[in-house]
């Protein structure tokens, strides 16, 4: 009887985190997972016989392994401190945490257009770039909004994560130079 009152404080507690935090930790990893796309995009100079393929296949399994290392970090960091692990307690990171994972699929779909609209290879890599860059400022406009910032405030998020993804194209473009 304890432990079943036990599980559903816990799943009631989950359920309260989850809804305090969750534009928290949805926008959160939906701008670090395009950040680290961007970052990819950057550090995928040198690409094997299948460029293309191994680009998006890079970008899902550096998000995937970040996503393993958040969730990680947030069961054994910090969950751990407050309250005991259970599978209700593990399901519920790791869906906070999957927008870092979903947060690449548009660059890797970049990769598939650029492949079907014919570009070469240092021209995929750019759109791909963009993409994750976009992306990023979305996901903070977004994060912005949804905190019922201004939409003053919201440009304002925007402009520093464009800032940001812009120094990620410095970088870029020093490297390949």
């Amino acid at each position: 009887m304890a432990k079943a009152k036990s599980r559903g404080a816990t799943r009631v507690r989950i359920r309260q985190e989850r809804a305090a935090g969750r534009t928290h930790a949805d926008y959160t990893g939906g701008i670090y997972g395009s950040l680290l796309a961007a970052s990819v995009v950057v550090g995928a100079g040198t690409l094997g016989s299948f460029p293309r393929l191994e680009l998006a296949l890079l970008l899902l399994a550096t998000s995937l392994v970040f996503w393993i290392a958040h969730v990680h970090a947030q069961l054994f960091g910090a969950r751990l401190v407050r309250q005991s692990l259970d599978r209700h307690a593990v399901v519920a990171v790791c869906r906070e945490e999957w927008p870092i994972v979903n947060a690449a699929v548009p660059p890797v779909i970049a990769v598939g257009v650029g492949w079907l609209l014919g570009m070469d290879l240092a021209g995929t890599l750019w759109l791909t770039l963009a993409v994750a860059v976009a992306g990023q400022v979305g996901w903070s406009i977004a994060a912005a909004r949804e905190a019922r910032a201004s939409w003053a405030l919201a440009a304002s998020a925007g402009a520093v994560n464009l800032v940001i993804g812009l120094l990620i194209v410095v970088l870029k473009v020093g490297l390949t130079h």
